[in-house]
């Protein structure tokens, strides 16, 4: 199997001609554009139309014809392959990773990405919590450097 990264999910039906809502989770809107491939755990849908509805997105799939069909695709969740952009942390590459300062000083291994208005965090498994907004590269080996303000290790 591939790492297919979650993308949204189905919410429900909606009308008579076998579109679906689709919720994502992603603020890349191509996933849902015309001839695009989402897979929900047993099968691969094509996009073949979709517009944006109440911040959601109402989709049309290839071979879903009806409100039954439709229907049977409700609360699947969707997965889709990533997308190649080289300025853009993403998630799935963020945990495992170690931790460290510009100085060489450890500090922990990403556990998981927890969002936050101001700036997503990084939660290490020491338990410390690193925005984002002090990464300042995370192109080389198995490491992310940062660049964090005084204290911020201190509490």
């Amino acid at each position: 199997m591939t790492d297919r990264l979650e993308v949204g999910r189905i919410a429900k039906a909606h009308g008579l001609r076998g579109e679906v809502v689709v919720v994502l989770i992603t603020d890349r809107h191509e996933r849902v554009e015309p001839g695009s491939v989402l897979h929900d755990g047993e099968q691969d849908l094509v996009v073949v139309s979709s517009r944006p509805h109440q911040g959601r997105f109402i989709v049309e799939f290839e071979g879903v014809a009806g409100r039954e069909a439709a229907d049977a695709l409700r609360g699947r969740v969707l997965h889709a392959e990533p997308l190649d952009a080289d300025d853009v942390m993403w998630v799935h590459e963020l945990i495992g990773r170690r931790v460290v300062e510009r100085d060489g000083t450890e500090r922990g291994v990403v556990e998981l990405v927890q969002s936050n208005p101001a700036s997503d965090l990084l939660v290490l498994d020491t338990g410390a919590l690193v925005p984002l907004a002090f990464v300042v590269d995370q192109s080389g080996d198995d490491a992310i450097v940062i660049e964090p303000p005084d204290g911020l290790f201190d509490l």
